[in-house]
This record gives structure tokens, C-alpha cells and sequence, in this order.
């Protein structure tokens, strides 16, 4: 089942984003942020985290699930720093990802000729 709840939630958040994609005239990068920042803002109003018990994998793996990292990491951090841990602790939660991010982009920049589109 959970398979299934984590496919559904997934595929509701990938459906929102193509369909302001095709709806509006946001780019692919307005909805990143968009994504993003709903992410952390649900989160602090903590509506975000029974999606996550819900749909797992599909609730964090997407944009949203960035930002509730982010969320989650910053509030950690000030339980533990104070406020200092506000500005670390988003980012030491979400480390991981952002490496990932910047390690497999520069592979397949090397191993693909990348061209802007017209």
C-alpha cells in the first residue's frame, strides 16, 4: 500500500507543477521556486507532514519534499544552535541532496553536450 500512496501523492505534486506549466506562462524555473517555497511554508504551518506519513517517498522526493528538508532542518537547528541553527540547519539537512545535485549535473555536462534550447 505504500507503494501506492507514494505513487498517488507523487503524481498529484508532478501533475500541479505540468499543469502550471501548461496553464500559465511560469517556466519550468518559477515552478521550482514555487515548489520549493510551499514546501517550507506548509511545513511550518504543519500541514506538510501527515502528507509525508501518507505518501512517504512521493511526498519527499519531489520539489515540495526539498523545502520540507529545509523546513525541517532549519527548525531542528534552532532547537539545537538557536538562531544561528535557523541559517545552518537547512542546509546541513539537506547536504546530501545538494551535492547529489552538483556532482551528477557536472557528469553529465562531461559526458553530454549540453546546448541551451532557442
Amino acid at each position: 500500500m505504500g507503494y501506492i500512496n507514494a505513487f498517488i501523492v507523487g503524481g498529484f505534486i508532478c501533475l500541479l507543477g505540468q499543469l502550471l506549466m501548461d496553464a500559465t506562462r511560469l517556466t519550468p524555473a518559477h515552478v521550482l521556486v514555487i515548489f520549493v517555497t510551499a514546501g517550507v511554508i506548509l511545513t511550518a504551518l504543519g500541514v506538510y507532514e501527515p502528507l509525508v506519513r501518507i505518501g512517504g517517498a512521493g511526498a519527499t522526493i519531489p520539489l515540495p519534499g526539498f523545502g520540507y528538508s529545509l523546513a525541517k532542518g532549519a527548525m531542528n537547528g534552532v532547537k539545537e544552535n538557536g538562531l544561528m541553527g535557523a541559517f545552518i540547519g537547512g542546509v546541513q539537512a539537506t547536504a546530501g541532496g545538494i551535492t547529489a545535485a552538483i556532482v551528477f549535473g557536472y557528469i553529465m555536462s562531461i559526458i553530454f553536450d549540453p546546448k541551451t534550447k532557442p
